[in-house]
């Protein structure tokens, strides 16, 4: 327990959240702020869940012991979960954190590059959980204002909103501060975006490690291991986790997958084959005829195709 805090007594059950899982050990945070380190009921293994048995997020019932011990009792049923295929195209998923209210998706404007095919997967899974999804560009000091704002034009035209942001300057910190106090959110994106700088600056004293990007190949240090949820000084939490360098889409349905870029939705329907048409070769096709006109953006539908592309091909 944490300092200060009372210990439940033995074989008495309390209610949680999981804070980190590491190893087979949870952190759970209990109502009184206090953390406790539990294990898992073998029982629990064997229940049907998404990804692992207990995620980051999940609320949960947990039992004392006389030998000081806990034990994760119950889950309770998850209000959502943003989940992704494990890496390296695995058959399983991986569930990020559950029960959030929004994602929160870090890129760098600079250093490393923004991976915007990883940020279009990040947002297809956002939409396919049903969580509004939020774009954070940090780093913008490295880059011309006017440049910043062309290259998130199109994210900006289809609805999302798009925060810029210099940690090391302390530009549109309290902004972002703002968008998380008094939820649950996760904050994600690739390694060496400033995810972990954004959230020291956002609260000081968190003390969360950082590292600099690699000059060679331009790609971020994980200096996060594991998913981690931050109880928040304004309120609420937040999740912050491992940069990430693949996005596998999880449970997303091929056919369903233009209804999940919010641009698309004014068009769809009015396509000639309007149960089937993919947008990718069929003639008399609305989507391509508002990309060709300019009226959906050129890379966003590129994005589109390669996702539908890249995942049939997985199966």
């Amino acid at each position: 327990m944490s300092p200060g805090e009372s210990v439940p007594p033995p074989d008495r059950r309390v209610p949680g959240v999981v804070r980190k899982a590491v190893g087979g050990i949870y952190e759970v945070r209990l109502p009184g702020g206090g953390v406790v380190e539990a294990r898992l009921r073998a029982r629990l293994k064997q229940e049907r869940r998404t990804g692992d048995s207990v995620a980051v997020g999940d609320r949960v019932q947990v039992r004392s012991h006389a030998d000081g011990g806990y034990t994760i009792e119950a889950v309770e049923p998850r209000d959502s979960e943003l989940a992704r295929r494990s890496p390296g195209g695995g058959r399983r998923a991986k569930v990020i954190v559950a029960n959030v209210d929004q994602v929160v998706i870090v890129l760098a404007a600079a250093r490393p590059e923004p991976h915007l095919r990883m940020l279009d997967r990040f947002l297809v899974l956002s939409e396919a959980n049903y969580l509004p999804a939020i774009i954070v560009v940090n780093k913008t000091d490295l880059v011309p204002p006017d440049e910043v704002r062309a290259r998130f034009a199109a994210y900006e035209a289809a609805g999302y909103r798009v925060l810029p942001v210099s940690v090391r300057e302390g530009a549109g910190v309290d902004e972002v501060r703002g968008v998380l106090c008094g939820r649950t959110s996760v904050l994600t994106g690739p390694s060496g975006v400033g995810k972990s700088s954004l959230l020291n600056a956002i609260q000081p004293g968190l003390f969360l490690r950082t590292a600099e990007v690699s000059e060679a190949v331009q790609k971020g240090r994980h200096t996060t291991v594991s998913a981690e949820l931050v109880p928040l000084e304004c309120g609420g939490y937040v999740a912050d986790t491992p940069g990430l360098r693949e996005v596998g889409l999880w449970a997303v349905p091929l056919e369903e997958l233009d209804t999940y870029f919010p641009e698309f939705e004014p068009y769809l329907g009015q396509c000639r084959f309007t149960s089937n048409c993919t947008h990718t070769h069929e003639p008399d096709c609305a989507i391509s005829a508002a990309v060709a006109a300019g009226e959906i953006s050129s890379d966003r539908y590129e994005s589109y195709r390669t996702l539908l592309q890249g995942d049939a091909t997985r199966g």
